[in-house]
């Protein structure tokens, strides 16, 4: 493992500390206190996974996959689980790059690369378009920020602070204006400047009120008069701390703008971060960046195998 990998693996391991304690910590207590495995255990087993909000439908996935496992390849001894245990957890997550591919790459076929942001208030999407935008930079691309979430109060000057502390440049209008005209207008100046990405920030207002999903919709159709395939790529920021209602937004979101991806925050403070596995199993949407701290660089491409060494590390 290289210095940057460990780097990452270890800001993991404090950042999942807590489920790592509520959801492996507690299988892992179980499976040394038993000899054989038997089906209480594998039951014991389900309800860990329940209280770590890894949701029914999964943590059903998850144990009938086990069982499968242990009678097809005739496993007897409890502390084997843990290994098939890390393997169907790994397994359930979409493997977006190929492995050592660069995950801050973007398609060559069309410049911008125009990425849309979506998500209710509260969940850390202005912070995460900061961050997003600083890894974008630091990778060597030239970034730019739509700041298209024009109703909410100080929206403006929370993106712009972020922009700053980024390095990257943002076209923002007043307060009240129309999103999809600040969206065009920066991918219009995109177009004109040369610029690699384009970041679009759009309104959270509750993902159950209909005229916010048009609004979204609307941007897009602007968006593709002066880029078709415009937005390339639709990510929707969660909150972790949020458990289960996180795929409940993930599914309003998906079923009005197409979402290609998530960006999960606040996994560093939260014993629920076994909804990462929930969202990304029932929806079939990559998880594209996970959120562990405070910092500007503690936004993190997403890499599931060093998702699971963090999770399972003693």
């Amino acid at each position: 493992m290289g210095f940057f990998d460990a780097l990452k693996l270890s800001r993991l391991k404090e950042g999942l500390a807590r489920t790592r304690e509520s959801l492996v910590g507690k299988v892992q207590r179980i499976l040394a206190s038993r000899s054989s495995i038997d089906d209480a255990l594998l039951d014991s087993l389900e309800e860990i996974l329940l209280a770590a909000d890894v949701g029914t439908a999964t943590s059903t996935r998850i144990i009938g996959r086990l069982k499968e496992r242990v009678k097809k390849e005739k496993y007897e001894d409890a502390k084997e689980l843990e290994r098939i245990l890390r393997d169907e957890i790994q397994g359930l997550f979409l493997n977006e790059t190929e492995d050592g591919a660069d995950p801050m790459a973007v398609p060559s076929g069309h410049r911008p690369h125009v990425i849309m942001i979506v998500g209710v208030n509260g969940v850390g999407k202005t912070t995460s378009i900061g961050k997003l935008a600083h890894a974008f930079r630091e990778s060597g691309k030239k970034v730019m920020i739509a700041a298209a979430d024009t109703f909410r109060a100080a929206a403006n000057e929370q993106l712009e602070e972020w922009a700053r502390r980024a390095g990257v440049e943002i076209i923002q209008q007043k307060h009240g204006s129309d999103p999809a005209a600040v969206a065009f207008d920066a991918l219009n100046a995109a177009l004109a400047r040369g610029t690699d990405i384009v970041i679009i920030d759009t309104a959270g207002r509750l993902h159950t009120k209909v005229n916010l999903m048009e609004e979204l919709k609307k941007i897009g159709r602007v968006l593709q008069k002066l880029a078709p395939g415009a937005p390339h790529e639709v990510f929707l920021v969660l909150d972790a701390s949020t458990g289960q209602n996180a795929v409940q937004q993930a599914k309003e979101f998906s079923k009005s703008v197409g979402v290609t991806g998530l960006i999960l925050t606040k996994l560093d403070g939260t014993a629920k971060g076994g909804v990462v596995m929930s969202i990304s199993s029932e929806l079939g949407i990559p998880v594209r960046f996970i959120g562990v701290g405070e910092q500007i660089d503690d936004l993190q491409p997403f890499d599931r195998k060093l998702f699971v060494d963090a999770l399972f590390a003693r």
